[in-house]
């Protein structure tokens, strides 16, 4: 079975080899028939520390790599330097 991926922005990478990542879906309320975004915090691993806040990153599926690592970095893209 493959590993789930999922696509998101890093929101803290405070903690050494750990970045959390929100990532946000959007779907259809059943009854209002509106568009609703809810979204998630995932901690995932990151290595190198490559990456900070603001990125925008691929996560996928990982065997446990800590109490509350589940998920690893794939890929990700910099934010533009300001």
């Amino acid at each position: 079975m493959p590993k789930r991926m999922l696509q998101g922005v890093v929101i803290s990478d405070k903690q050494d080899k750990t970045v959390v990542v929100r990532v946000e879906r959007r779907f259809t309320h059943p009854v209002l028939k509106k568009t609703v975004r809810r979204s998630k915090h995932y901690h995932a691993h990151d290595e190198t520390n490559e990456y900070k806040v603001g990125d925008l990153v691929w996560i996928e599926e990982h065997a446990p790599i800590s109490r509350l690592k589940r998920w690893a970095v794939v890929q990700g893209e910099k934010k533009a330097a300001s």
